[in-house]
């Protein structure tokens, strides 16, 4: 992984984000997972640099998470996070914009795109999980497979750079002897932020009030591609099949040898399946 480019920050309704922004083109926001250490370049690094080639990335770090604002969230976590987001556009004087996402930030887009629709001109979703109903949605077990990790990972001797790597290795990366040693040490330093450290050694939730989406998802217009890894320790393929059934314009794509963050593991088969749903949206005539 190559080093980030240069930080910025910028107000999002009182949330003060940290973001990178690289290449030109049509803007596309990146929105990153919600794992401990998670952020836009932890996660997109790998890949981001493909679609600068043709496209304005920009990649944010969410509230709550890298160099952004740590403040805790009161009331529905996703309502939150996406009216923020829209604030944030705001600042930055982007009208409309593609969404990349992984896990946490998927569910954050998929749930903007439903409240804001004028804002989102095209959806990538990867391991995300905005409804927790209906046949092929996880049992209780499995959703909060996520936050048991968590509470693993800060709880017990606190953080340690092994633990880290157990985490990435077992849900994150089908293929652990994979993992450059560079991610490894950049989740791992993010991790012992101590204002990460602080909310998650709080007793009350300071994350905001779990949302069900499945009514949101039936009000999705813009067109929504959930790329998935077959592998994905979370939510096997059979889930995102019946999220692409409830979104009017949903789309999927399985990837083969990769769990949680194919973008990671796979970047360049992974760019060439999302560059290719970008491609042929303009060709239906989505302006860019």
């Amino acid at each position: 992984m190559t080093p980030p480019p240069e930080s910025h920050f910028a107000d999002g309704g009182g949330i003060t984000y940290h973001y990178h922004d690289l290449g030109s083109g049509p803007d596309t926001v990146f929105l990153h997972g919600g794992g401990p250490g998670c952020t836009a370049w932890s996660d997109f690094g790998p890949v981001a640099p493909l679609f600068a080639e043709t496209r304005r990335c920009l990649l944010v770090d969410i509230h709550q998470y890298g160099r952004s604002s740590k403040t805790p969230i009161s009331g529905p976590m996703w309502d939150h996070h996406a009216a923020k987001t829209v604030a944030l556009l705001d600042t930055l004087g982007v009208e409309r914009a593609d969404f990349v996402c992984n896990s946490w930030g998927g569910t954050i887009a998929l749930n903007l795109a439903a409240k804001y629709p004028d804002r989102v001109r095209s959806l990538v979703v990867t391991g995300s999980m905005p409804v927790f109903y209906g046949p092929l949605a996880p049992l209780p077990e499995g959703g909060r497979r996520g936050r048991n990790a968590r509470d693993a990972y800060y709880g017990g001797e606190g953080p340690t750079r092994e633990k880290m790597r157990r985490l990435i290795t077992t849900l994150e990366w089908y293929d652990g002897n994979k993992l450059p040693e560079e991610t490894l040490d950049l989740r791992y330093q993010q991790s012992l932020d101590p204002g990460e450290r602080e909310l998650a050694a709080m007793s009350d939730s300071p994350r905001g009030d779990w949302q069900d989406l499945t009514d949101e998802l039936g009000r999705i217009q813009a067109p929504t591609l959930f790329i998935w890894g077959m592998q994905d320790a979370f939510l096997t393929p059979d889930y995102p099949l019946m999220l692409a059934r409830m979104v009017p314009n949903g789309n999927l794509h399985v990837m083969d040898h990769v769990s949680h963050h194919l973008q990671e593991e796979r970047p360049h088969a992974y760019h060439a399946v999302v560059d290719g749903f970008f491609r042929s949206l303009v060709g239906e005539g989505v302006p860019a």
